[in-house]
């Protein structure tokens, strides 16, 4: 079980309070995303876009903003050193998902997850294989994660506009079985993060064949907890994380 940015519905996502909250629900691993602000250090947030960043309270982008800045706007904006820290001191063991949503400072990403001692609890991800390249030649040692599709346009955030993101996977999920073993080799990836509508049973055992474990994302009501689940995928990445858990007891 994977809490998506934390435990959201339960607390702010990406924030300390949020990935608190995920542990004591009893996660076994916490994902977070990681940004790099252009004057400042990495922080812990989905994008540069200010209404994700001060969850609805203002728009545009993070721009040159400083962090002080930024926290006047958000209080609880966390920093990945600040994150990294919380889970060495505090995070009760679980697993981290250490998803990338930049492009460059990857060294600063990989520098950071060993100096907290956390290389043996973390996977990194990423939609680009260049990316995880660049994280393995600064740490051999931390597990990588293909993350796949990616939004390239952006559009998973205008929510008027999912049905038609869902028709565009649909068209995909049949091609994803003979796909996987280039995309993962390209990326030198040990870890699938496999968007839920493209997992099929076909999809999982190919990746299993690789030897590779599928996590299905996001996954925000029992049917597709079910679904997935019933595919065989190894985890399950949901922003509702105690749902999950009684979906699978019950």
């Amino acid at each position: 079980m994977i809490g998506h940015r934390g435990a959201p519905r339960l607390a702010p996502e990406n924030t300390i309070a949020s990935f608190r909250a995920a542990v004591a629900l009893g996660v076994d691993v916490v994902e977070l995303d990681v940004v790099a602000m252009p004057h400042g250090p990495l922080v812990v947030a989905h994008s540069d876009h200010l209404e994700e960043i001060t969850h609805g309270l203002a728009a545009g982008r993070i721009g040159d903003r400083s962090l002080a800045e930024l926290r006047a706007l958000a209080p609880d904006l966390p920093t990945l050193d600040e994150t990294l820290a919380w889970f060495a001191d505090e995070g009760d063991g679980v697993g981290l998902h250490v998803d990338l949503k930049l492009r460059s400072r990857l060294d600063e990403v990989a520098a950071a997850v060993e100096r907290h001692g956390l290389v043996d609890r973390v996977v990194v991800s990423a939609f680009h294989s260049a990316i995880l390249r660049q994280v393995a030649g600064a740490s051999a040692g931390i597990r990588l994660g293909f993350t796949y599709p990616e939004d390239r346009l952006g559009i998973s955030r205008r929510r008027a506009l999912w049905p038609l993101v869902r028709l565009g996977l649909s068209t995909m999920r049949a091609t994803v079985p003979t796909r996987l073993e280039r995309l993962l080799r390209n990326a030198g990836a040990t870890a699938l993060m496999l968007n839920h509508t493209l997992v099929t049973p076909r999809a999982v055992r190919r990746a299993h064949e690789i030897g590779v474990p599928v996590l299905a994302w996001t996954a925000d009501d029992p049917t597709t907890v079910l679904r997935v689940v019933e595919a065989g995928v190894d985890g399950v990445i949901s922003n509702d994380p105690e749902m999950v858990m009684a979906t699978l007891v019950s």
